[in-house]
């Protein structure tokens, strides 16, 4: 008997057990899925200038016994319209992107217990208007939690990992090694209202980058919830011209998965 009809008899055979359970048992009805599932903001001007600017954010978790994967896209784009008077009296519609930028990242956990895990993640970046318009890292790590109490925890990983990236001042691509360091932190002020932080930390021998994401979030349901959040991107080893911190201040329809 060939595997595949081995399978589908199994099948078969066990759905009357399946179909005859209490399906309003929470246990059974447990998704392996979570994660704030997505966000969303846009934000529109019209008048003597067009404006236009939106963000968006996925994040997802799926859990497989001892494996945890997660998966995070993130991305930003801003347009400005405006009209340009020329001595002879010409008027020309101009356009102008003013950012363009999108992250996406991926990582597998091991969990050793309760709160301990062994880490392997990857992430790609792409910024049309940084130093560094393409970063991609690898990433092995040791997680665990750092702080619990009844609203609160802190959760770490630490580990070395290797970084390529791409300076547009020089047009050079260089690849090294570095230290990675990711922190979670959450805090439930109301059974509805969470404050939320998470810190990356990839620090090499030519460059240290830094991203933190703060923000502050009321469900108004299972799944909807407003957010507003507040991101910093920091860079040691930029162009002149460029600034080494950049700010992006968000409010955000968010959904849940439960």
């Amino acid at each position: 008997m060939s595997l595949r009809v081995t399978l589908l008899a199994s099948l078969l055979l066990a759905a009357p057990v399946a179909f005859a359970q209490d399906t309003t048992d929470p246990a059974a009805m447990t998704s392996p899925w979570s994660g704030s599932g997505g966000e969303f903001g846009f934000a529109s001007a019209r008048g003597n200038s067009n404006t236009e600017s939106a963000n968006g954010r996925l994040r997802l978790r799926y859990t497989d016994d001892d494996w945890v994967h997660s998966m995070d896209l993130f991305g930003l784009r801003s347009r400005s319209e405006y009209t340009e008077t020329s001595d002879d009296g010409t008027i020309t519609k101009r356009s102008n992107t003013t950012a363009n930028r999108y992250t996406g990242s991926a990582g597998s956990a091991l969990q050793l217990g309760e709160h301990r895990q062994l880490t392997a993640t990857v992430r790609y970046e792409r910024d049309d208007f940084a130093t560094y318009d393409r970063q991609s890292s690898f990433g092995l790590g040791y997680g665990t939690r750092l702080m619990e109490g009844d609203r609160f925890y802190m959760d770490a990983q630490i580990g070395p990992g290797v970084r390529r990236t791409h300076n547009t001042e020089d047009d050079e691509t260089r690849t090294g090694l570095i230290g990675r360091g990711l922190f979670d932190v959450k805090y439930s002020l109301t059974p509805n209202t969470d404050l939320v932080n998470t810190l990356l930390v990839e620090s090499g021998s030519y460059n240290t980058f830094g991203q933190n994401d703060f923000g502050v979030s009321v469900s108004m349901n299972a799944h909807l919830a407003l957010k507003a959040g507040w991101q910093a991107r920091y860079n040691s080893d930029v162009a002149e011209d460029k600034r080494k911190t950049d700010t992006l201040t968000t409010m955000n329809v968010v959904y849940k998965f439960k």
